[in-house]
């Protein structure tokens, strides 16, 4: 069927109406990505400042250090539970595929027993169909200001405070999967929260206090480390849940630049056959009225 201009400019329009809501898009995931960024720029203060107090707690508690494990880093019959990181909306690439396969490899065996909590819709229904049914599914803040309170329910979801870290007795082990930003996109990783790793709590026990002043812990040892676990847990997953969401916003960033540049190239290329059209219409109306004088003249050559 042969194509108009009048086709051509409607085809020409709807696509100029989805370029706009394509930038709209690409302004809003640009934006949202640097709240991201900043939100865990200003994390990492508060981090090192609760890294500290921890590091303080371990050695009023354990003065001959934590206890390292003997064996395997989770125990035989420890509870696995773990968080995978995802987004609501669509428009993102392989996002969701890629940390749900990255996360089905880690946890390897244990994924089908394990209670997973899926944030997200989209990464709900990947884990679904890689066999594992999670026992509860948040939605993706919008904000950096609702993080706060996703990390609030997971906390009292999992139930993930032990009254002894270092403990090598059956437990709890919290695992977090999410795509952290790189320089030129994302990776996926995940991070096992509990138990906490014992080369680490060494290190922050021998970490020396950053001025003259010695802290002292105030009440009974076991309480404030506890409190400061906590804190340490909550920083984890705010730090992930804000870094899954730069990662997300910088995904749909970059499919909308490609689409951006497809959309351009097709008004292009809708734009010449319209103006190839258009002239093909002008130059036969011309060699009309150019025919049409021809035969006028012809007759009235005749006439005379």
């Amino acid at each position: 069927m042969t194509t108009t201009t009048t086709a051509l400019r409607r085809q020409i329009g709807s696509a100029s109406d989805l370029e706009a809501v394509v930038r709209t898009m690409k302004a809003s995931a640009a934006s949202a990505i640097g709240q991201y960024e900043r939100s865990v720029a200003a994390l990492a203060h508060y981090a090192q400042t609760v890294e500290l107090g921890l590091g303080v707690c371990l050695r009023a508690a354990y003065p001959q250090g934590p206890r390292a494990r003997a064996g395997p880093t989770r125990p035989e019959g420890t509870a696995v539970h773990a968080v995978v990181f995802g987004s609501d909306q669509g428009l993102v690439g392989r996002f969701n595929e890629v940390i749900v396969d990255h996360a089905v490899s880690q946890l390897g065996a244990s994924m089908t027993k394990a209670r997973i909590w899926a944030v997200g819709e989209r990464v709900h229904a990947r884990l679904l169909d890689a066999g594992v049914t999670p026992m509860g599914a948040y939605g993706v803040p919008g904000s950096v200001a609702l993080i706060t309170r996703l990390v609030g329910q997971i906390l009292l979801a999992a139930e993930v405070l032990q009254p002894d870290p270092t403990s090598t007795a059956q437990g709890l082990a919290l695992h977090l999967c999410y795509n952290r930003p790189t320089g030129a996109g994302y990776e996926p990783v995940c991070q096992q929260l509990l138990p906490l790793d014992a080369h680490w709590q060494r290190d922050l026990a021998r970490r020396p206090w950053p001025t003259t002043r010695l802290p002292e812990v105030l009440g009974t040892s076991p309480r404030a480390l506890r409190g400061f676990i906590r804190e340490h847990l909550f920083v984890s997953l705010f730090r992930a849940c804000a870094e899954s969401s730069c990662s997300e916003n910088a995904s749909r960033l970059a499919a909308m630049q490609r689409a951006d540049r497809n959309i351009g190239e097709l008004l292009e290329a809708l734009r010449a056959s319209f103006h190839r059209l258009r002239q093909s219409g002008i130059d036969e109306e011309l060699f009309d009225v150019i025919a049409g004088f021809d035969a006028m003249a012809s007759e009235a050559v005749r006439a005379r």
